[in-house]
């Protein structure tokens, strides 16, 4: 057996640890809203359900049991609820970035995923939609 001569070793770089994190989200969240290319989506309004997923860093110090430390998941529900009545929105995936860009207001959201379910577009589908994933650079 042969031993191997220490200046051959190459040592790995030292992992940086990543921050400890906890998840909020919000289930199944059912708006009515303008949402489509066609001309009978953009003159009547569809329901739309939506689930949000947040990846938080965690709180630096206790949470003390106030919201202010927490990620407030009615505060996103809200600014997501005024986001569908201000304007017809084309695309499922337009309204999944925007949401996305609503949750990243927040620095402590290190990533955001969003889906978005027409729950009414085709006959036979129970929703037809789009999921994203997001994370912060």
């Amino acid at each position: 057996m042969s031993l191997m001569d220490p200046k051959e070793v190459t040592h790995l770089p030292i992992a940086v640890s990543a921050p400890s994190t906890h998840r909020v989200f919000i289930h199944d969240l059912l708006v009515t809203m303008l949402i489509g290319v066609y001309e009978h989506e953009k003159l009547a309004e569809q329901p739309v359900r939506l689930n949000i997923v947040l990846e938080v860093e965690n709180h630096d110090g206790p949470i003390n049991d106030d919201y202010r430390n927490v990620i407030c998941y009615e505060t996103i529900a809200k600014a997501v609820e005024k986001l569908v009545k201000e304007e017809h929105i084309n695309l499922v995936e337009t309204l999944a970035e925007k949401i996305t860009d609503i949750c990243f207001k927040n620095r402590r959201i290190v990533s955001v995923t969003v889906k978005v379910e027409k729950l009414q577009a085709l006959q036979n589908a129970g929703s037809v939609g789009v999921e994203i994933t997001r994370t912060r650079d």
